[in-house]
């Protein structure tokens, strides 16, 4: 979601993308169809509750992640464009098994940059700017673990 220059950010609690900036989203629950999952992730992730919303793209994000058994991480991102929305942002939410959302806020752009943001925030920032949708896969051969807060 964006509006007055500001978009809509999660401040992020696990992951590669821990205290960083991040869009709303996560994994399927079991049976879960995309369309039920956006909505719901953006609910619980910001208290806000989607009405309208078109699907802009799916690219992927590929970086060194130690995680498990896993040296590498594979991030495959479905980009929805929130058009029409109800409800305020919640700067906490609900802290619950699988919760990676410390809560939302709606950040200047000028503010979002790759130091305190996932790449996902970065794409969703050219989108804003340029209005196209980017869908060649991005590799990172670094990626760096934030140990402190940026929000």
């Amino acid at each position: 979601m964006y509006k007055d220059n500001k978009l809509l950010v999660i401040k992020k609690n696990g992951g590669p993308y821990i205290n960083r900036y991040d869009l709303p989203g996560g994994s399927l629950e079991n049976g879960e169809g995309l369309n039920s999952a956006i909505k719901r992730e953006v609910s619980e992730e910001t208290g806000i509750k989607i009405k309208n919303y078109i699907q802009l793209g799916t690219m992927a994000f590929k970086y060194p992640w130690k995680y498990q058994r896993y040296e590498w991480n594979e991030h495959i991102c479905v980009f929805y464009l929130i058009k029409g929305y109800e409800g305020i942002s919640q700067n906490k939410v609900s802290q619950f098994i699988g919760q990676d959302s410390l809560g939302s806020k709606f950040v200047e752009l000028n503010n979002l940059n790759v130091d305190n943001s996932s790449p996902l925030v970065s794409l969703a920032k050219r989108y804003i700017n340029s209005g196209k949708f980017e869908f060649d896969d991005i590799t990172f051969n670094k990626w760096h673990i934030l140990e402190k807060q940026t929000f």
